[in-house]
């Protein structure tokens, strides 16, 4: 399907000039765009690379000398990754799943389907379930027993709805997500060495067999609107109360939600972040990958946590945390450069203790 210069523009909210009636049948880096692409220079470092292609057309950055480029016609995109999301948006095809429900897709008689959707082969719906006008399921998808799902979904192949989970409306699902597995709740008869440890923080006064007797989920999930899920995400459902994903928020791939945690609006958690249980995230928190979070604590608004940071504590609204334990960034950027420097400091601690001067120590940095 081809686009014009001019509808792009309109659809991106950008100015453009030049042929604007002229078509492109998408998007590609500016040496590799063909004549039907749109080649994408939004940056006046990929400028060069816009004549070692064949591109008649570009989105570039406001200023830039199109002409001089030898293109046709240009859109001028003032923040360019603005602008990529709404071409992204605008030429993505989205999955190819036939309106209607595929038949060989098995749906409860009791559940409910919205006018428009279009459900592709082996899906389960179970008993109860009500998905709402206008979604698209892909093949492969289990929703359980009285699950609620809202308007104009996009669920992918393989995803797993689990019993009683309430989703809101524009949610989107990547392949493999788990949303509303039973939570991993055990305890002992007997107070464990792990609960010794936390209220000791080490010290353990007695070693005794143990055994794990399970804590069962009677809770769900709710998900808010405008949410999305990355590939082999699990939520676990709450254990009383449900567990709870705000409206906007976007978990990536590998994304680990524990029972009874609560996260807020428009958070962003990338690859391999785990929270734990009874956990509380604030809103438009930021999670780098591989950070952790410890069970029974809260995040406040507007933190974001860079890589691998790990928070053990309640952290602040507003911080930014960095490390393992989490500390404020430009803490932990000064304990890194104190830890270079051990070395060094290490050698002249040693020449002075064997008598000799500071001055003698080998500089180790």
């Amino acid at each position: 399907m081809g686009h014009t210069i001019r509808d792009i523009a309109k659809a991106l909210g950008a100015e453009a000039e030049g042929e604007l009636d002229l078509t492109v049948r998408g998007a590609a880096e500016p040496a590799a765009a063909g004549p039907d692409q749109l080649a994408l220079a939004m940056d006046p470092r990929y400028g060069d690379g816009i004549a070692k292609g064949q591109a008649l057309a570009a989105v570039v950055w406001p200023g830039a000398d199109w002409r001089g480029m030898g293109l046709k016609a240009a859109i001028f995109a003032p923040r360019g990754r603005l602008a990529m999301a709404g071409l992204t948006r605008l030429m993505d095809p989205g999955p190819a799943i036939a309106a209607g429900v595929h038949p060989l897709t098995v749906v409860d008689p009791s559940a409910t389907v919205g006018e428009g959707a279009a459900v592709g082969p082996f899906v389960v719906i179970g008993a109860g379930v009500v998905i709402g006008p206008g979604a698209r399921i892909a093949s492969h998808v289990s929703i359980a027993e009285g699950a609620r799902i809202g308007a104009d979904a996009l669920i992918l192949q393989g995803a797993r709805i689990g019993a009683r989970v309430t989703i809101g409306d524009r949610f989107i699902c990547q392949p493999g997500a788990v949303i509303g597995a039973d939570g991993f709740s055990f305890v002992t008869p007997e107070k464990s060495g792990v609960e010794e440890i936390r209220e000791t923080l080490g010290s353990r006064a007695e070693i005794r067999d143990q055994s794990w007797t399970r804590i069962h989920s009677l809770g769900a999930v709710t998900i808010g609107d405008d949410v999305e899920i990355g590939a082999n995400v699990c939520i676990d459902r709450g254990t009383i109360r449900d567990t709870q994903i705000g409206s906007g928020t976007k978990l990536d791939n590998l994304v680990h939600i524990g029972h009874n945690v609560q996260v807020g609006r428009d958070c962003l958690l990338c690859g391999q972040v785990g929270i734990a249980g009874s956990a509380r995230i604030g809103d438009r928190v930021v999670m780098g990958g591989q950070c952790g979070v410890n069970d029974n604590i809260f995040v406040g608004n507007d933190v974001i946590c860079g890589g691998a940071t790990k928070i053990f504590t309640n952290a602040p609204a507003g911080r930014v945390l960095l490390g393992y334990p989490a500390v404020k960034m430009e803490t932990h950027v000064e304990m890194q450069k104190a830890l270079r420097r051990l070395p060094r400091l290490a050698a002249r601690v040693a020449a002075l203790e064997k008598g000799g001067s500071e001055a003698e120590a080998p500089d180790s940095e």
